[in-house]
C-alpha cells in the first residue's frame, strides 16, 4: 500500500512539474511578443507622424470566354400563337448553338415575358413574347461561324445584343495586377520618406480598393452578319484582357538614428 503512495506521489510532482514549465513558457512567450505589439501600435497610434501612399498595379491575359447574349422576339395574335412562336425560334438558336461545339450547361434562358400589344383604339390586337439566351463560347475558332449561324436561326426574331471577352478564372491575374499595386506603393513610400528625411516604420494599414473587371464588350452588327455570304464568318479577335488594382498603404514614420 505504502509502495503505491509513491508511486501517484511521483507522477502527481511530474505533472506539476509540466504544468509549471508550460505557465512558465507562455508567460516568456507573451513577455518575448508583447512589446514588438505594443511597440507597432504606439508607432501607428494616430498622433503619431504617418506617411499613406497609393499603388497602382497592371496585368494583362488572352481571354478564353467569349459570352453572347440573343434577344428573341415575337409578336402573334394570341398568347399561345406566341408562346409556340417563340419557342420554336428559341429552339433554334440552341439547337445552333450546341452543334456549334457549346456545351448544354453554357447556354441560359432568362429575361421571358409575355406582354398584350394594344391599337391605336386601346384594344389587344396581339401579344408580344420576349426571351434572352445567353451562351458562353469556349473554341473561338469556330466562335464567328456560330455567331452567323445564330444571327440567321430565327429570322428576325433574333437580335444578338452583345458580345463579352472575359477570362473564367481571373484570380491568378488579379493578384498578378495587386502585387504590382503594392511594389509601386512600397517604392512611392521609400523615395517619399527619403526625400523628408525621414525613414519608414512598421505598415499600419493596407487596404485593397480594386474593382473587378467583368469583361470587355464588342459591338455586333447582326444585320450585315445574316446578310453576309454563307461562306463567311463574324472576324473575333479576343485580344489581351487588362485588370487593374489599386491599393492604399500607411507607414509609421521614424527619425533616422543620428549620425556619430
Amino acid at each position: 500500500m505504502q509502495a503505491k503512495t509513491v508511486r501517484w506521489t511521483g507522477v502527481i510532482a511530474v505533472a506539476t512539474a509540466l504544468v509549471v514549465g508550460v505557465v512558465a513558457l507562455g508567460l516568456a512567450v507573451s513577455t518575448t511578443t508583447s512589446p514588438a505589439s505594443t511597440s507597432v501600435s504606439v508607432r501607428c497610434a494616430g498622433s503619431a507622424p504617418k506617411l499613406t501612399v497609393q499603388g497602382t498595379g497592371n496585368a494583362s491575359a488572352t481571354p478564353d470566354i467569349l459570352t453572347v447574349t440573343v434577344d428573341i422576339a415575337v409578336t402573334d395574335p394570341n398568347a399561345q400563337a406566341s408562346l409556340v412562336d417563340d419557342n420554336t425560334k428559341a429552339s433554334a438558336v440552341t439547337a445552333v448553338l450546341e452543334h456549334g461545339g457549346v456545351a448544354p450547361k453554357d447556354v441560359q434562358t432568362s429575361n421571358v415575358s409575355i406582354q398584350p400589344q394594344y391599337s391605336l383604339a386601346g384594344k389587344i390586337d396581339g401579344y408580344q413574347m420576349t426571351n434572352t439566351i445567353t451562351a458562353q463560347l469556349r473554341h473561338f475558332a469556330t466562335a464567328g461561324s456560330v455567331l452567323d449561324a445564330v444571327a440567321t436561326a430565327a429570322g428576325n426574331a433574333a437580335r444578338i445584343d452583345s458580345l463579352t471577352f472575359s477570362i473564367e478564372d481571373p484570380r491568378a491575374i488579379e493578384d498578378t495586377a495587386r502585387t504590382d499595386a503594392v511594389h509601386q506603393a512600397v517604392s512611392h513610400a521609400r523615395s517619399m520618406a527619403q526625400a523628408a528625411g525621414q525613414r519608414l516604420g512598421p505598415v499600419c494599414s493596407l487596404t485593397d480598393q480594386s474593382t473587378p473587371d467583368f469583361g470587355v464588350a464588342e459591338p455586333f452588327n447582326a444585320a450585315s452578319a445574316a446578310s453576309a455570304a454563307p461562306q463567311a464568318s463574324v472576324p473575333l479577335q479576343p485580344g489581351t484582357q487588362q485588370e487593374s488594382a489599386q491599393i492604399t498603404l500607411v507607414y509609421a514614420l521614424e527619425q533616422p538614428p543620428a549620425r556619430t
